[in-house]
């Protein structure tokens, strides 16, 4: 995952596509809002259909470590 970096002076420390400011998250938002991979990077330049797929394996792997994420009503 050489493209995502996570630097404290570029977006408060979160993973952000190496060379810009887009953070994982807001991929991760514009994916489930509906957004395609084209409507993406249309929207912003200088991501790839790679570098959205890089974001996507970036949050799997993040979601594998040991961690519980509690939530108010459970998720179906």
């Amino acid at each position: 995952m050489k493209s995502i970096i996570s630097d404290p002076s570029i977006m408060m420390g979160k993973p952000v596509i190496a060379g810009t400011r887009i953070t994982v998250e807001l991929i991760l938002e514009k994916l489930s809002a509906g957004e395609t991979f084209d409507q993406i990077v249309e929207a912003h330049p200088r991501l790839t259909h790679d570098s959205i797929k890089e974001a996507l394996s970036f949050a799997a792997t993040a979601l594998k470590a040991d961690v519980v994420y509690p939530t108010e009503e459970a998720v179906i």
